[in-house]
C-alpha cells in the first residue's frame, strides 16, 4: 500500500486511515457530518494525492487527447481546464478525467486512484499511432483540494495570484506558500468553490502547513474521503467504480453534455446511435420520501414491486439531513417525480425520482 507525502501529517492529527485505491489515506479526522459542514459554510483542505497526473506534450498532444476524450479539447485555450470521460470500446468509460491546457503543445491530464495504471495503457495504445510524447507524473505531484465558500480569502495571504480573478475551470501557474509553480486550479469535487492545487511532493508538508495556517481564522480544517463522498453525492457528481464504470455508458450516465460527436473519438458512433435512439437505461437521482439509507448495490423497484434497477452511490445527506441516491433504472422510470422503491433490507421505501443537485446554496 502506498502513502502520500502527508501520510505523517494525518496519522499525527488523528486522522483514521484506510486502504483506498491502492493508498493508505484518511477517512476521517472528527467525523463526517462535522468535515461536510466546514466545507459547505467555511474552508476544508483534502489530501488527494492518490489521484494520478499525466503529461501529455509535443505537437501531436492535441490528436491524442481528441481521440481518447469523448469531450472537445480543442476549445481549450491556455489557463482552462474541461471534464470528461474516455470511452472504450463496448460502450461503456475507462475513467473519468480532467483535462489541462498549459499551452498549445502542453496539456495535463487528472485520472482516478484506481486506475493510473489501466489509463496509461489505454491512453498508451492509442499513442502508438499518434506518437504525442507520454509522461506519467503520478509519483511526482501532491494534491491539495482547498474546498468551501471561504476559500478565496483564507488562502490570499499565500499568492500573489488574485484568486478571486480564477473563474471556474480555469487555472494559473503561480508562486503558492512560498514555492514556485503551483497549479492554481478552480476546480473541485463539492459543489462548495475553492480550489485545487499540484505542487512537487518535496513541498506537500510545508504547503500543508501553512495553508492549515493561513485558514486557521476561517475555520479551516483538514477533511477525509468520507466527507469528500457525502459533498460529491450532494451535487450529484459521479464517482468512477459506483456510478460510472466500463459497463456504463456516457449517455446512460447523463454525460451527453461532455460527449461531442463533432469530433472522431474512440467508439463515437456507437454512442452517436445510442444517443439518437435513448439509451435503454438511465442513472437518476432520488431522495427517499420516508427514514432510511440508501447504499451502494440496494435493489430499485417500480410501485408494483416490480425490479427496475439498482442504486449506485447512496447516503445520509448531512446537508438535507434526508437519505439521498442515484442509480440506474428502466428508462420508462427516469421521469422527476417518478416515485420508486428502495429496498433497504427486508422494507420497500418509498422514493422518488428529483432534479440534481440535492444540494443548492
Amino acid at each position: 500500500m502506498k502513502n502520500t507525502a502527508l501520510t505523517d501529517k494525518h496519522i499525527a492529527l488523528g486522522a483514521k486511515m484506510v486502504p483506498f485505491a491502492g493508498f493508505n489515506m484518511p477517512v476521517q479526522y472528527e467525523g463526517v457530518n462535522i468535515e461536510h459542514e466546514t466545507v459547505r459554510e467555511h474552508v476544508g483542505v483534502f489530501d488527494v494525492s492518490h489521484m494520478g497526473e499525466f503529461f501529455v506534450t509535443g505537437p501531436k498532444a492535441l490528436e491524442l487527447i481528441q481521440k481518447v476524450s469523448s469531450n472537445d479539447a480543442s476549445k481549450l485555450t491556455d489557463g482552462r481546464a474541461q471534464y470528461c470521460c474516455m470511452p472504450n470500446e463496448d460502450g461503456g468509460i475507462v475513467d473519468d478525467l480532467i483535462v489541462y491546457r498549459i499551452n498549445e503543445e502542453k496539456y495535463l491530464l487528472v485520472v482516478n486512484a484506481s486506475n493510473i495504471e489501466k489509463d496509461w495503457k489505454w491512453i498508451s495504445k492509442y499513442n502508438e499511432e499518434i506518437g504525442a510524447t507520454m509522461e506519467d507524473a503520478s509519483e511526482q505531484y501532491s494534491l491539495l483540494a482547498i474546498q468551501g465558500p471561504k476559500a478565496v480569502e483564507a488562502m490570499q495571504s499565500l499568492t500573489p495570484t488574485d484568486l478571486s480573478a480564477i473563474k471556474p475551470f480555469h487555472f494559473e501557474i503561480g508562486e503558492f506558500a512560498g514555492m514556485p509553480e503551483v497549479i492554481i486550479s478552480a476546480t473541485g469535487y463539492t459543489g462548495s468553490g475553492g480550489f485545487e492545487m499540484y505542487i512537487k511532493n518535496e513541498s506537500a508538508e510545508q504547503v500543508w502547513d501553512r495553508v492549515l495556517e493561513a485558514g486557521a481564522d476561517y475555520g479551516i480544517k483538514p477533511i477525509g474521503l468520507a466527507a469528500r463522498d457525502t459533498l460529491r453525492l450532494e451535487m450529484g457528481f459521479c464517482l468512477y467504480g459506483n456510478d460510472i464504470d466500463d459497463t456504463t455508458s456516457p449517455i446512460e450516465a447523463g454525460l451527453g453534455w461532455v460527449t461531442k460527436f463533432t469530433k472522431d473519438f474512440v467508439n463515437a458512433d456507437a454512442l452517436k446511435a445510442e444517443k439518437e435512439a435513448g439509451p435503454k437505461r438511465k442513472l437518476i437521482a432520488f431522495e427517499l420520501t420516508e427514514r432510511g439509507i440508501p447504499r451502494q448495490g440496494y435493489e430499485l423497484f417500480n410501485q408494483d414491486e416490480e425490479a427496475i434497477g439498482v442504486v449506485t452511490s447512496g447516503t445520509m445527506s448531512p446537508s438535507l439531513n434526508k437519505g439521498i441516491g442515484m442509480g440506474y433504472v428502466l428508462a420508462d422510470y427516469k421521469a422527476l417525480e417518478t416515485g420508486i422503491l428502495v429496498k433497504i433490507r427486508k422494507n420497500m421505501v418509498p422514493a422518488k425520482v428529483v432534479k440534481l443537485p440535492f444540494y443548492k446554496k
